[in-house]
């Protein structure tokens, strides 16, 4: 089972002064910043997933890429503008979530191949369009035409494109995107884009499929699957189920669950083996709106408050596991939280988060070097940080199942 990172520029500031809150003077992000395959001692994934509406933009407006970003990826290829190491896949895609409004993709199959041999990657997606909708009784009344519109629509464009990747004898290795909106659907689309010589299938719009649904539609997959067809997870992560997905035909998967968590998750913020812990929380004076305004209406002291969060700071880095220090730490983040008018305590958790002191036990880099800031959740120096020892328990446990599959067989 490979796991495949979609980008959206994550990258941190090896720099970057923690002490200070500070970045280097003359720090240049795309030049002197660092990807997740640069900071750990190897890359927490088997490849990037790189979507063309991230890059090029779309319907919805820009992408996330600069214009001397973009000229830049086309100029130097995907492999050397993300300095990959060997081994790491480049896999492109469209991006459909950013045009699933429009009645038809804004991009045709030659422009979705221009992207991908522009931009050397190895493989890419076929252009598709995603539906919304799922039922596990074909026979419902609900039904919405669309939804088989799009789906045979998607066919027809992988028909396309791997048409052209065989007129071009095109480097790029051609998968086929798969929609459906049951079990039996998905099935259907799956034996036709094999029928066009697909070999490697990305199954679409199953994010917000419960993970039963899923199962009931690799399923029905499994019945028209051929031996050597690889199935790819498009947007899905669901560790637990990852064994049965793999009996199911699935190969690989992309997802950003495990890195958002660490800063968009109320509690899984910190992984580690056997669970996730809340990460502690130590907003900047200057950076947390709330308190921001308390102070500009003077209900709040900007000198206590700046004293409080150095006072919390410190408490937390002199840590060294034992009770009295633990409660020092617990005691200063309280106070904090009444002066930061936080709206919910997260005290009791952070006692767990400190007791178990997971980053005293990691053996990634980033929690080597950088200890229990790597727990602090502050800025996005240390979350993104958090975010890519997350991906590195992700990657541990994909070994894992690995080493456990090959044992058993």
């Amino acid at each position: 089972m490979r796991f495949f990172f979609p980008d959206s520029q994550d990258l941190v500031s090896p720099s970057y002064d923690f002490l200070r809150d500070e970045y280097a003077a003359h720090r240049v992000r795309q030049r002197d910043d660092r990807y997740a395959h640069e900071v750990l001692d190897r890359a927490p994934y088997d490849g990037i997933l790189v979507s063309k509406s991230i890059v090029d933009g779309s319907i919805k407006g820009a992408g996330k890429y600069s214009t001397a970003q973009r000229a830049r990826l086309h100029r130097m290829g995907v492999h050397g503008f993300f300095r990959l190491p060997p081994g790491v896949e480049a896999l492109g895609d469209n991006g459909a979530f950013n045009y699933v409004d429009e009645a038809l993709p804004p991009v045709t199959p030659a422009e979705t191949l221009d992207f991908y041999e522009e931009c050397g990657f190895d493989a890419g997606v076929s252009t598709d369009h995603v539906v919304f909708g799922f039922t596990e009784d074909p026979a419902n009344d609900d039904v919405d035409p669309d939804w088989e519109s799009r789906r045979l629509l998607t066919v027809r464009l992988a028909e396309e494109f791997i048409s052209l990747c065989r007129d071009r004898r095109s480097s790029v290795e051609p998968v086929g995107a798969a929609q459906g909106w049951s079990p039996e659907t998905y099935a259907e689309s799956v034996r036709a884009l094999q029928d066009l010589g697909y070999q490697r299938i990305a199954l679409g719009g199953m994010v917000p499929l419960k993970t039963s649904q899923i199962l009931a539609s690799l399923t029905a997959i499994s019945g028209v699957l051929k031996d050597q067809t690889q199935l790819h997870l498009l947007g899905i992560t669901r560790v637990e189920s990852m064994d049965d997905f793999s009996d199911l035909g699935v190969t690989s998967f992309d997802s950003t669950s495990a890195f958002r968590q660490a800063f968009m998750d109320d509690r899984k913020n910190f992984h580690t083996a056997d669970r996730a812990y809340v990460a502690i929380r130590v907003p900047q004076v200057d950076g947390n709106p709330t308190l921001k305004r308390a102070i500009l209406a003077g209900n709040v002291s900007q000198k206590e408050a700046i004293t409080a969060e150095r006072e919390t700071l410190k408490a937390l880095r002199a840590f060294d596991g034992s009770t009295a220090s633990r409660r020092d730490c617990l005691d200063r983040l309280g106070e904090y939280e009444v002066i930061c008018q936080s709206k919910k305590s997260y005290v009791d958790a952070y006692e767990e988060t400190l007791s178990a002191a997971p980053w005293t036990r990691c053996t990634c880099k980033i929690c080597r070097d950088h200890g229990v800031e790597i727990a602090i959740f502050r800025g996005t120096e240390r979350n993104k940080r958090r975010g890519f020892h997350n991906m590195s328990v992700l990657a541990t446990k994909m070994a894992q199942l690995k080493s456990h599959r090959s044992t058993d067989g």
